[in-house]
């Protein structure tokens, strides 16, 4: 018999969040961005690897990256929080404000992430629909913060997996409701016309979340970030590990904000491609949401997602199949890829469709 114990009962319950990974020519299922960071960024992070003292720890305020973020948006460095990648910044979130009696409300479908790290903190999580459209509006928030009282109150826009922008009602709404934080994800907000990050305050209880990962093209390093009141940012660092940030990371983030040209050319590239696979999917047998992220959200009419995905596989093409979330039936996202691997996948997608 075994004497390992056994972990967390309702552990049991959940998996683990994945992505498929298969052998393909055209990936376009993790919203990874298609162009590589800028080689100047490349060689001058090369040429700052020599002068990194690898003997010590590294700075554990991360100050120099903090204050790039800060100047890059307009705030103050001790209004930004950093951590490795935009989901270890909800993790802090749930570990500071989360646990045992405090509700975490998500708004279905959505990024997964909120609802999972929200568990595996222990904090109880409600969920309430967006509407037919999978949209949401300020009424439908408001009932729901008066109906939860969520410490935690977890709005995603662009909303992913839809891309879909909330209006500007739906933050404000849960704002006037909360008596808890709300947590803005805005992890695909350069692709979008607006941002909430303006609105960011120490009175105000509003945490807007980044990450490197999409338009910065660094999905490797890992890096995210949030824009918050200092005495949130305060509570977010005193329940991080020690040194939870290598010197790696703080240096490479913080090298790539000085070439935010370069990264304002390749959101503009997407933007466009975007724009195109929109059309051309427009004139395929799909139903479609108007997406202002890098990625697509579709529903095939003629045949079921989990067989168009596999006949895209089959094609040497991998999308995500979000056929099993909550409200997606048989609806795929596809990520925006360069225009030759957006060709591929409508040349095969109008194969698979017939």
């Amino acid at each position: 018999m075994s004497r390992l114990p056994s972990p967390r009962a309702d552990l049991g319950l959940r998996e683990g969040y994945h992505s498929a990974q298969v052998d393909v020519a055209v990936r376009l299922n993790t919203n990874e961005s298609p162009f590589p960071p800028p080689a100047s960024w490349l060689d001058e992070l090369a040429a700052a690897l020599a002068e990194v003292p690898w003997s010590r720890y590294p700075d554990r305020a991360a100050t120099g990256l903090r204050e790039a973020i800060a100047a890059s948006h307009g705030v103050r460095s001790d209004q930004v929080f950093a951590a490795n990648g935009s989901n270890e910044v909800l993790q802090a979130i749930c570990l500071a404000y989360g646990g045992a009696g405090r509700k975490a409300l998500t708004f279905e479908p959505t990024y997964a992430l909120h609802g999972h790290v929200a568990h595996l903190t222990g904090t109880p999580v409600v969920s309430e629909e967006r509407d037919p459209g999978l949209r949401l509006g300020a009424a439908r928030v408001t009932a729901a913060f008066e109906r939860h009282d969520p410490a935690i109150g977890f709005l995603c826009s662009p909303n992913n997996p839809t891309g879909l922008v909330d209006p500007p009602e739906v933050l404000d709404a849960a704002l006037a409701t909360t008596s808890g934080l709300v947590v803005l994800d805005e992890a695909y907000g350069q692709f979008a016309e607006r941002s909430s990050v303006p609105l960011v305050a120490d009175d105000l209880p509003l945490v807007v979340v980044r990450t490197f990962s999409k338009t910065w093209a660094l999905a490797g390093l890992r890096l995210g970030y949030a824009i918050a009141a200092a005495p949130v940012v305060g509570s977010l660092e005193r329940v991080s590990l020690p040194y939870h940030l290598d010197a790696f990371k703080q240096l490479a983030g913080r090298l790539a904000l000085g070439h935010e040209a370069e990264m304002a050319e390749r959101v503009a590239a997407m933007v466009s491609e975007r724009e195109r696979l929109l059309d051309r999917l427009g004139r395929m047998p799909v139903t479609l949401w108007p997406s202002q992220a890098n990625f697509v959200l579709v529903r095939p009419e003629t045949r079921s997602g989990t067989e168009v995905w596999k006949g895209l596989v089959e094609r040497s093409v991998l999308v995500r199949d979000t056929s099993s979330w909550p409200g997606l039936e048989g609806c795929l996202r596809v990520t925006v890829g360069t225009p030759e691997e957006d060709d591929r996948f409508l040349a095969a997608l109008a194969e698979v469709l017939g």
